[in-house]
């Protein structure tokens, strides 16, 4: 997809689509824009009692863009269960410079100094895209989606896309909706504002959970 940069792929999110590739190794990047889309309703989200407990006691410190490329690569990484990804070179440079522009973020969270999970996506008005998580100890990237769902009820967004529904996701109180509605969610959150920024950083587990609770 030679010129495709920065401006093109959030072009494509305006759409609905968004950018694949078939392996980590595989070069090409394909758009796709499924006939079901999975998201996370911000008012519905559900959180595990366990990973309430493990949010409560702080287990992780928890920041927000403070390594992306960080999270990129890990994301990206093969890992137990997952040999393959389908984060190629293309799509990793694409992203680091939406993320360069402003448009993409990460969430990280670190224990003993080291980083022990995260995720990372792209904003388009008052919509968070959500692209991709890893974890390297137990809980890690749930305890980052529980900040990243703070983080984004802080802010006034109103959409989270999960891209396609999992098991896994619906522990968590995702959805599928039609690509009709889908796109009328997108169109009105796309031409909203919202600020990734507005939950200040270190706030303690309990306090978290008490703001998505009051807000939900």
């Amino acid at each position: 997809m030679r010129g495709f940069g920065v401006r093109e792929l959030l072009g494509c999110y305006a759409r609905g689509v968004f950018p694949m590739a078939e392996s980590r190794d595989d070069p090409r990047i394909f758009l796709l824009e499924p006939d079901e889309r999975g998201v996370i309703p911000l008012d519905a989200f559900h959180i595990p009692r366990s990973l309430r407990r493990t949010v409560r006691r702080d287990v992780y410190h928890v920041t927000a863009n403070r390594s992306f490329e960080t999270v990129l690569r890990s994301c990206a990484a093969a890992a137990p269960g997952r040999e393959d990804t389908w984060i190629n070179d293309p799509i990793a440079s694409l992203y680091l410079d939406l993320h360069r522009a402003g448009h993409a973020h990460s969430i990280e969270c670190w224990r003993e100094g080291a980083l022990a999970g995260g995720l990372y996506g792209v904003t388009l008005g008052s919509a968070f895209f959500g692209e991709s998580m890893f974890s390297r100890q137990t809980d890690a990237s749930k305890t980052a989606l529980v900040h990243l769902v703070a983080r984004l009820k802080a802010g006034g967004f109103t959409l989270l896309d999960a891209q396609f529904l999992t098991a896994h996701l619906e522990r968590f109180g995702a959805v599928a909706v039609t690509r009709r509605d889908y796109k009328a969610m997108l169109a009105e959150a796309a031409g909203q504002e919202a600020d990734f920024f507005a939950l200040p950083e270190g706030l303690p587990g309990a306090q978290l959970l008490q703001s998505i609770t009051q807000t939900s």
